[in-house]
């Protein structure tokens, strides 16, 4: 197996993290390139990633993260592939523990599980709608399945592309590689990123996540009859 590794940041104004992150990513071992989806900021977020080393495809308007990703895969030929999230920060070098399974052949894809933020986030309906959807469809679970932590064997990526648009990737993901019989790893990490509040606009948020979850959700039931 090719054991390059190309690592992809979808990144929507990300200015104060973004160096952090990628940054924590060049301090790991094998990383052979670290490529920035600028997907459409308005604020500094490429400027800072190119400035910290990172290799920067700037998107023209904000697509969404499937969408950034899939942009960016177009530009990778390394046979293992990861995808951090922007605002890790320097925990990102916590990604040679979700590296090691996938090298060693232990697993196809593994998961990052997060340390749980401090302060007030939301009620875990969006986790708890993702948990059920996951073993309605596969009868399986997953502690973090929407942890955008993760890294690919190629041909896990090949076969399950495209990635969902929108806040259905994860699930996306999940869903298409456990019905191919894909190694799903979840490893715990210690990374941590900006949590979501209990105010108007992370309600927002939380609701844009239910709804596209949802709607893929039942595409996917509705493309598999």
């Amino acid at each position: 197996m090719d054991t390059e590794v190309t690592v992809l940041i979808p990144a929507f104004n990300e200015e104060k993290y973004i160096a952090g992150t990628v940054y924590g990513i060049k301090a790991c071992g094998g990383i052979i390139r670290v490529i920035v989806m600028d997907d459409g900021s308005t604020d500094g977020t490429a400027r800072a990633a190119s400035g910290s080393g990172a290799e920067v495809i700037k998107l023209k308007k904000n697509m969404g993260k499937g969408c950034a990703l899939n942009y960016g895969l177009k530009s990778v030929n390394s046979g293992i592939i990861a995808f951090i999230d922007a605002d890790i920060g320097t925990g990102s070098k916590e990604l040679e523990k979700l590296l090691e399974p996938i090298i060693k052949d232990k697993a196809d894809m593994t998961i990052g599980v997060l340390q749980p933020v401090s302060g007030k986030g939301g009620f875990g309906l969006v986790k708890k709608l993702s948990r059920l959807l996951l073993f309605v469809s596969t009868g399986r679970t997953l502690t973090a399945g929407l942890s955008g932590q993760r890294v690919f064997k190629r041909e896990v990526l090949d076969e399950i592309a495209p990635i969902s648009d929108g806040f259905a990737a994860e699930i996306g993901m999940n869903i298409k590689a456990m019905k191919k019989g894909y190694r799903v790893l979840e490893v715990p990490v210690n990374m941590t990123h900006r949590e979501t509040k209990r105010d108007l606009k992370g309600f927002l948020h939380r609701g844009r996540q239910f709804y596209d979850i949802l709607k893929y959700y039942f595409m996917e039931m509705r493309g598999s009859k």
